[in-house]
């Protein structure tokens, strides 16, 4: 038999009274839009027509659709018969980015479970039972746990323990205190805690033109490049390079984005006082900034096409390797124009 894989996020059954949830529309009946509630195993909940807002409802389809996730307050649970009451109208800005923030968190960690038990091949809800279920009452939330299961393990899952019942020689019953956390279970979930939540670096990205019409401008370029990258750090180390004549693009990889922002536009700052004490001039076209993986796919692309279409690009050397730094320069007019 498949192991249970179907397991409510946090330890109570039901959620409090006034508690903000993450519920998704199911469908919508004569009276009100039925729901499941997403951190308690689906269970179903009811909006009230009444309760999806505080205007005048015009139309039922713009407030709520199915499918539709978003955050609801309980107003009303009966435990014995599973019945639960929620209100879309009485939610506050601050308590839905609560609720949206602490979903995220609990999902993340509900999927790291899932597929614990999963590979392991037991049922879900004894792994919440005596690991996760504690460790949200140990850290608050699981999801700090997990972060620090990150780089020790050790220190989060060794402390935790359960009480097993077993029978003893004389056939009495006997409660002894084990460890929760077996060694194939902290491998499953150090393994994938450590793929799903190790800090993945930030790439930052500065934009700019760059140009000196001196006649020995691409020095001047290059001694500009240089201390840009010298304005990085070990946390932030700065590179600059020519995407063709006359841009260029200061890149940082860094773990914490505000600082990777400050650097980057710290060196940007610098490199455009080294140019301009040499009569060049630095305009930035785009400022400093997270890009994703599809920017750096649109901006290879870029690349690319200026190959193509056969302009001179440099993606791969390094700055001192550079050799073509000085923008737009016509060399036959460089001398006369030289202060």
């Amino acid at each position: 038999m498949p192991p249970n894989l179907e397991c409510r996020m946090y330890e109570p059954r039901f959620p409090e009274v006034d508690a903000a949830v993450m519920i998704q529309v199911k469908h919508i009946a004569d009276m009100g839009a039925y729901v499941s509630l997403l951190e308690y195993n689906n269970i179903e909940g009811m909006i009230l027509f009444s309760e999806l807002s505080r205007r005048r409802i015009r139309s039922i389809s713009s407030l709520i659709k199915v499918g539709r996730q978003e955050p609801s307050m309980v107003l009303r649970v009966d435990r014995d018969k599973g019945y639960i009451d929620l209100s879309k109208r009485r939610v506050s800005e601050e308590e839905a980015a609560t609720c949206e923030d602490r979903y995220n968190k609990s999902k993340l960690v509900h999927s790291i479970m899932r597929h614990a038990a999963d590979t392991l091949g037991v049922d879900l809800e004894p792994l919440y039972q005596r690991i996760g279920w504690p460790l949200y009452r140990r850290y608050g939330h699981a999801f700090e746990a997990f972060k620090l299961i990150v780089t020790d393990p050790d220190g989060v899952l060794d402390v935790l323990t359960y009480e097993e019942t077993v029978v003893g020689p004389d056939g009495e019953e006997v409660t002894k205190v084990v460890p929760a956390v077996t060694p194939e279970v902290k491998d499953a979930l150090v393994k994938n805690i450590r793929r799903r939540m190790t800090p993945q670096p930030l790439k930052i990205r500065a934009d700019v033109e760059m140009k000196c019409f001196q006649f020995d401008g691409v020095l001047h370029i290059k001694e500009a490049m240089r201390k840009a990258e010298a304005a990085g750090n070990a946390d932030c180390p700065v590179k600059i390079k020519l995407v063709a004549p006359p841009l260029y693009v200061l890149t940082t990889q860094t773990l914490d984005k505000d600082q990777g922002i400050a650097v980057l536009t710290n060196a940007t700052k610098i490199c455009a006082e080294a140019i301009e004490k040499h009569k060049g001039k630095l305009v930035v076209k785009e400022a400093a900034r997270a890009v994703s993986e599809r920017d750096d796919k649109l901006f290879a692309d870029t690349i690319e096409k200026l190959k193509l279409a056969g302009e001179e690009v440099d993606g791969d050397d390094d700055s001192e390797e550079e050799d073509s730094g000085m923008g737009d320069v016509d060399f036959t007019k460089a001398g006369a124009g030289a202060d």
